[in-house]
């Protein structure tokens, strides 16, 4: 009977590095459908209370609240056709990064996502649109 409990305890405990993986996928998903949907005032929700940002060439620190009407109007300039995340890291639990491709009638932004898990909600920290 030992036996079998060590084993249980054994995969409870070797599965829970996945359940955090699990978690921050599942956290970035409306990130990824305000970015697709190019809804700034979704994205803005996940924004650390200042965040460095770079909308092609122009950057800078901004607060949330600044952040997120440069956003707005990047947004009104170049409407999304599309956005997907083509590559993440999440080799530190708590802080990951993602790039991804945005679609407009301009043509393709990349996009670099820089986030970290706080309190457990999702910040972005980092927030990149440079066309490619």
């Amino acid at each position: 009977m030992p036996l079998i409990l060590s084993l249980i305890l054994s995969l409870v405990l070797s599965s829970q590095p996945n359940f955090k993986a699990a978690s921050l996928d599942e956290s970035i998903d409306p990130v990824i459908s305000a970015i697709d949907g190019g809804s700034s005032g979704d994205l803005a929700k996940y924004f650390d209370s200042s965040l460095s940002l770079n909308i092609n060439g122009q950057q800078g620190e901004y607060s949330k609240n600044q952040a997120e009407l440069v956003i707005k109007d990047f947004f009104k300039k170049n409407p999304s056709m599309g956005f997907k995340v083509v590559y993440r890291s999440e080799t530190n639990p708590s802080v990951s990064s993602f790039i991804g491709d945005y679609q407009s009638q301009e043509g393709l932004f990349k996009v670099f996502i820089k986030v970290a898990l706080q309190t457990g909600s999702l910040k972005i920290y980092s927030l990149e649109f440079v066309k490619g």
